[in-house]
């Protein structure tokens, strides 16, 4: 069964104000093995929701409306499904009691205009919410010889959350016909989005009933496989084997096969080797530090380092030699040498890394141009200096970097 989500409300398309209530639905719909095929997002106007309302309905099973059912003019849900189906509303004495009494118990004065919280769309089953005054919906029947059910829902999250738990996921689980759904997510880094798709391609072209999504981010490629079965195991055992075959492809380009972040590959492997890490950063401004220490337990294998932005202070903290800078400047691979040797000599560490470069917007040069970044990493055996040209703003420029430098580690470590 195919689901839809229809989110009402003005404001969820300003800048100021996000939905999050589908994503806690689809979380929900997915356990019962319901795919969310679309979302939709549509404002306080009568003409509109009542547009996406007739296009839900005719590709969707399941469609679920979130919020406008309040008491204001601006509150135009039950209307409009009403409008779209071709049915009326009745007031529930029921439920206008029940508001009535909660307005009494809080001590509060009750607005003329909150009776219309207790409309209900004819033939619609009132859904109780014990945590405000707008009742949920249910509504089933057939259409197109399908049925399709329609459920409405307030906005407030933790209204929402409590009513369907408490309302509709049972309904539910007697409508849906028993599906499960797996997923995985493998993680790449050190190749581009398209370099990545053509190498994976002609496996997951294969796999027709497993879905795979490619999203990219900087330094970061993710391959997200999802499929439908009769049973969690028929639908595992294809995302598995499907996974098992890009990895194969890939080789150490995927550092994740589960979903976890670079840095928690790297603390499993800093620890599985009995290692520790120092870092001494100057374009990454602390960023590859911050990601290690995000990681609980951190301390076991990160021992610190030092944001060495000035070359005073990459002189003072990491003892780069002072006639390095002079000759080849802060960002060069001599510097991410002596960074990286510098600040493992200091801390003690096993490794240390040593990162140098131009973020930008200014500060680049036609021969050290914004986005130019040498990462060091010193060993016992030596050190490894990478150069790299990145692109993007500078946020996107020092995400990249601290991602090469931990990579960089992995590798090292494999």
């Amino acid at each position: 069964m195919i689901a839809e989500i229809i989110a009402v409300g003005s404001e969820l398309l300003t800048p100021f104000r996000q939905d999050t209530n589908s994503l806690y639905l689809t979380e929900q719909l997915n356990r019962l093995g319901v795919q969310v095929g679309f979302k939709t997002i549509v404002g306080d106007d009568r003409r509109h929701i009542v547009q996406a309302a007739k296009v839900a309905l005719a590709r969707t099973d399941i469609l679920i409306f979130i919020g406008g059912l309040g008491p204001t003019e601006d509150d135009l849900t039950r209307e409009s499904v009403a409008e779209t189906l071709g049915l009326q509303l009745r007031r529930d004495p029921e439920i206008l009691q029940s508001i009535e009494r909660r307005f009494a118990e809080h001590g509060w004065k009750m607005s003329a205009n909150n009776v219309k919280q207790a409309d209900v769309l004819a033939g619609a089953t009132p859904l109780p919410n014990a945590n405000g005054t707008a009742p949920g919906q249910w509504i089933s029947g057939r259409s197109d010889g399908k049925e399709k059910i329609i459920v409405l829902l307030p906005g407030p999250p933790h209204e929402l959350k409590a009513l369907f738990e408490s309302a509709v996921l049972e309904r539910l689980h007697a409508k849906v016909p028993k599906q499960f759904i797996a997923t995985r997510v493998l993680k790449i880094t050190g190749m581009g989005e398209s370099a990545c798709d053509a190498r994976v391609a002609p496996i997951y072209k294969r796999f027709t009933n497993v879905n795979t999504t490619i999203l990219a981010g900087p330094g970061d490629i993710q391959l997200h496989l999802h499929t439908q079965a009769a049973s969690i195991e028929a639908a595992q055992k294809a995302v598995d084997t499907l996974a098992d075959e890009i990895e194969n492809e890939l080789g150490d380009f995927v550092y994740s096969d589960n979903g976890d972040p670079l840095e928690q590959i790297v603390s499993y492997y800093l620890q599985m080797r009995n290692a520790t890490l120092s870092v001494a950063e100057s374009c990454t401004g602390g960023l590859v530090a911050e990601r290690l220490t995000s990681i609980s337990g951190s301390s076991r294998y990160f021992v610190g380092g030092a944001v060495v932005y000035s070359n005073d202070l990459k002189i003072r903290f990491a003892d780069v030699p002072e006639d390095l800078l002079e000759v080849y400047g802060a960002v060069s691979e001599p510097v991410a040498k002596a960074l990286a040797e510098g600040i493992r000599k200091r801390c003690g560490t096993t490794l240390g890394i040593g990162v140098t470069g131009v973020a930008g917007p200014t500060g680049g040069s036609a021969e050290k141009p914004v986005g130019l970044v040498f990462h060091a990493l010193a060993g016992e055996s030596g050190t490894e200096v990478i150069k790299r040209n990145f692109t993007g703003d500078r946020s996107r420029i020092r995400w990249y970097a601290s991602q090469q430098a931990l990579d960089m580690v992995r590798r090292k470590l494999m």
